[in-house]
């Protein structure tokens, strides 16, 4: 497969920033594109606009970061201002078809990235575009790989979307068997969190001393997502002999919730698979005495409307983001009997069930998509 310079086969206008005085968010003049910020899933979506554009695209061009976020693309779906953070690039549609094209700078931005300049805001020339080596087949070629390609790229684009509805499932679930958190329209009995509280406690200070490459688990409040506790990034702890660990020491069953710094409110159960790990000092204990099922606390605490509607008013007025063991004994939830919280759990390890398909499903799309990548730029592309 022979290779040409993508200023051999496409017109390339690198952005400029138009005068300050002229950005508008009225709608007055072009919508402007300063980078991937304003960019959407596809196509841009732009938040600002200027009566004064400098340079522009054209409907068809591939608009591309080439400032920080370098190679991020967009396409054109109409006229815009280009601001100094993108380039349009118009590709000559008798020699290089558009479809290739993107599928080629998406697969190779980590190539574009390394010739970028400038450590705070990393950044590329005209001239990295000018010379950058394009692979080039056949136009017919071309067209035919990039249509197979636009095919893999939708289905897993469908696969991913699945996953995001999948994940709504179990908040829908709830509303569905308890109605609306905040006003209680099926008149369940209101209980207090600290009815159902064996044991309350929060982490303690100077766990980074005790860092080790493997052991139990060290819970941080980043680890601490909405009903999960994430593996990415797992810190471990050979932890100290005393009463303090034993303290902070967490059991399947209890229900984490992250108290101070940004993360406030983050809730999630520890699942059977964690069976020794610590808390920081960020993140609360939560004990249950057996009246209520810990994902269903955590489920309720977690929705908007719910728990984050209490803890975003305990926080009120106050400077540093933080709950304490007292506010969180208070929180007031709808109490359905245990038997429909049971049914509830059902509903949800359905909904698990799905979501875990769906995600497996997304990585052999993915898996499928990169191979096909990988043999159409390597010029093995039989299928």
């Amino acid at each position: 497969m022979r290779t040409v310079s993508l200023s051999s086969v496409a017109e390339i206008d690198m952005g400029t920033a138009p005068p300050g005085e002229t950005y508008n968010e009225r709608g007055d003049g072009l919508p402007m594109i300063a980078g991937a910020g304003d960019y959407g899933e596809r196509f841009p979506n732009p938040k600002k606009w200027t009566t004064a554009p400098v340079r522009t695209s054209q409907k068809g061009d591939l608009i591309i970061c080439v400032r920080a976020t370098i190679g991020d693309l967009n396409w054109s779906d109409r006229k815009y201002c280009l601001g100094r953070g993108v380039a349009a690039i118009r590709p000559k549609r008798d020699q290089i078809d558009l479809s290739w094209l993107s599928h080629f700078i998406n697969a190779n931005r980590g190539d574009l990235a390394r010739r970028a300049n400038g450590s705070t805001f990393p950044a590329i020339k005209r001239e990295d575009l000018d010379d950058w080596a394009i692979p080039l087949p056949p136009l017919a070629e071309q067209k035919r790989i990039a249509a197979i390609l636009d095919k893999a790229d939708a289905v897993r684009r469908k696969r991913r979307k699945a996953v995001e509805l999948a994940s709504d499932l179990p908040r829908a679930v709830f509303i569905e068997r308890f109605g609306d958190p905040l006003t209680n329209p099926k008149g369940l009995p209101i209980h207090e969190v600290g009815q159902h509280i064996a044991f309350l406690t929060s982490g303690s200070r100077g766990w980074a001393q005790h860092y080790a490459p493997a052991g139990p688990r060290f819970i941080r409040s980043l680890d601490v997502q909405m009903n999960r506790i994430t593996d990415d990034d797992a810190v471990f702890v050979v932890p100290p002999a005393g009463t303090e660990a034993e303290r902070t020491r967490v059991r399947p069953g209890d229900v984490l919730l992250t108290i101070t710094g940004s993360c406030v409110g983050r809730v999630a159960p520890v699942p059977e698979a964690i069976s020794e790990a610590y808390v920081s000092q960020h993140v609360s204990i939560l004990r249950l005495d057996g009246g209520v099922r810990p994902r269903f606390l955590s489920m309720f605490l977690s929705d908007p409307r719910g728990g984050q509607y209490q803890i975003s008013r305990a926080q009120y007025g106050q400077t540093k983001p933080g709950l304490n063991l007292e506010q969180i004994r208070r929180f007031k939830f709808p109490y359905p009997t245990l038997a429909e919280q049971d049914r509830f759990m059902q509903l949800l390890d359905r909904a698990d069930a799905l979501h875990n398909r769906n995600v497996s499903s997304v990585q052999m799309a993915d898996d499928l998509f990169n191979s096909l990548v990988q043999q159409a730029f390597g010029g093995n592309f039989d299928s």
